[in-house]
């Protein structure tokens, strides 16, 4: 099937309250644009390089989320234009943010990222040291940043009773965070999670937001 028939297969499958990010990542502009022309205007991206040449030859009205795991040295390059961070696991990488949000006079928005998955090599918090984030007084003193929700990525593996505890693990963190630090505050509402493969069963589990690739574009085409 074509990106089109693709993205309009897989949004049939969507709720309309469930954001679909297009992720987007080692894919070209002009397959991109396939999918905007469809309608698509929420992209993912994982390199902060690919993805401001990206913002400079693509439609101003992309709205673009960072999904990838973010070094405190390449924040500066996105704060102007990025409309959510998906995978912020520190308080030295909010603060940075904040730091750059301050000179681009915009309010960033967040999640938290969390491990949830049995592979190492995931990155995130857990709940505790996000309780500690939370809790200190520098992150008290971010006032040009937006916590939205938590983001979490499952093991790979086609075992679904492994995935859907892992789903729950995370909803389980959002609802515990919203009960103790938001609960006035509408902002923090999305819950980040559901991939190609495993996007209807993290809807079933409470997901606002699925970040799908290949599914839509199909295997990746690595760039050089």
């Amino acid at each position: 099937m074509s990106i089109a028939e693709n993205l309009n297969h897989i949004k049939a499958t969507i709720p309309e309250k469930v954001t679909l990010v297009a992720v987007s990542k080692t894919h070209t502009a002009e397959t991109l644009m396939e999918a905007y022309s469809t309608g698509q205007r929420v992209f993912g991206e994982n390199k902060v390089q690919e993805l401001c040449a990206k913002q400079l030859i693509l439609p101003q009205d992309i709205e673009w989320h960072f999904i990838g795991h973010l070094q405190t040295n390449k924040v500066k390059f996105i704060t102007p234009f990025i409309s959510l961070i998906h995978s912020v696991d520190s308080l030295k990488l909010l603060a940075e943010i904040n730091k750059e949000a301050i000179k681009n006079n915009r309010i960033i928005s967040c999640l938290l990222e969390f491990y949830i998955a049995s592979e190492e090599s995931k990155f995130g918090l857990d709940l505790k040291e996000a309780e500690q984030l939370l809790d200190s007084p520098i992150f008290k003193t971010l006032d040009h940043i937006c916590i939205a929700g938590v983001m979490g990525m499952a093991s790979y593996t086609d075992d679904e009773n492994i995935i859907r505890h892992e789903f729950r693990q995370l909803v389980s963190y959002f609802n515990q965070l919203k009960s103790k630090y938001f609960s006035t505050c509408a902002d923090f509402k999305e819950i980040s999670m559901g991939m190609s493969g495993d996007y209807q069963l993290a809807i079933k589990e409470g997901s606002t937001m699925v970040r799908i690739g290949s599914s839509i574009f199909g295997e990746r085409s690595y760039l050089k």
